[in-house]
């Protein structure tokens, strides 16, 4: 089933799901309804560190920097 998922998306089931996440992030930090700590908390990260970690490795900015309208450099 893994291979079978990696060749119709390009990815694994884990990067797909993660990657999924982060553009929900993107979306919901852009919107300015919800801060960063509830929008880590949303998509269910314990730590908003390690919410902030992956955001910027997605993204290349944090999602402080999303949240007040940065444009984003990679992804």
């Amino acid at each position: 089933m893994q291979r079978g998922f990696r060749q119709l998306f390009g990815t694994t089931v884990f990067g797909y799901l993660t990657d999924k996440r982060m553009e929900r992030a993107e979306q919901l930090l852009r919107s300015g309804n919800l801060t960063v700590a509830e929008v880590a908390n949303l998509l269910g990260y314990a730590q908003q560190g390690h919410f902030g970690a992956a955001f910027k490795r997605r993204f290349g900015i944090t999602p402080s920097q999303c949240f007040f309208g940065k444009k984003i450099v990679s992804g």
